[in-house]
């Protein structure tokens, strides 16, 4: 589920200290309460989100500003050189300022580091900053799953960004 929010980020640099690192399952309930707010009726379980967050597989971050408050969050799963940008999202009040992007670009480093030579997404077709986003830094549209966020019936972009052999 791959979606930035509406203006997810598209900024160049975050204009004030943030700190990305490895997200743990105790940062569970701040993930979840930007989860919540970020996609709603859409927003993942709980316990399908602590799945991931602790997953052999790959890998989740959290943003945080200079006192530990959790700005954003973004997760990749990769098996072999196949990857999935899982989700990135970023808290409303930090929107704007360069989280998302900055999130992205350490997902993009750790799948490099992983192995991954072609990654995927799926982000909402109603969402033009994050498709923006990520067309920017290489991904291209592959097609459309139609109605793939619920309850919503909004359909999902495919992206996907491949490294160069």
């Amino acid at each position: 589920m791959s979606a930035l929010p509406e203006d997810g980020g598209a900024a160049a640099a975050p204009d004030a200290p943030v700190r990305i690192r490895t997200a743990e399952a105790a940062d569970l309930d701040a993930i979840m309460a930007i989860e919540r707010a970020a996609f709603a009726a859409s927003a993942w379980e709980r316990e399908t989100m602590r799945a991931e967050v602790t997953s052999e597989w790959g890998r989740y971050l959290i943003a945080e500003d200079a006192s530990g408050r959790a700005l954003g969050y973004a997760g990749l799963r990769a098996v072999g050189v196949e990857g999935d940008v899982q989700t990135i999202a970023v808290e409303a009040d930090a929107r704007g300022r360069g989280i998302g992007r900055a999130l992205l670009a350490e997902l993009l480093v750790e799948a490099a580091r992983r192995g991954v030579r072609e990654l995927f997404l799926e982000v909402r077709a109603d969402n033009p900053v994050a498709r923006s986003l990520y067309a920017s830094v290489g991904f291209h549209e592959i097609g459309v799953r139609p109605r793939y966020y619920q309850p919503e019936d909004v359909d999902a972009v495919v992206m996907k960004r491949e490294e160069p052999r």
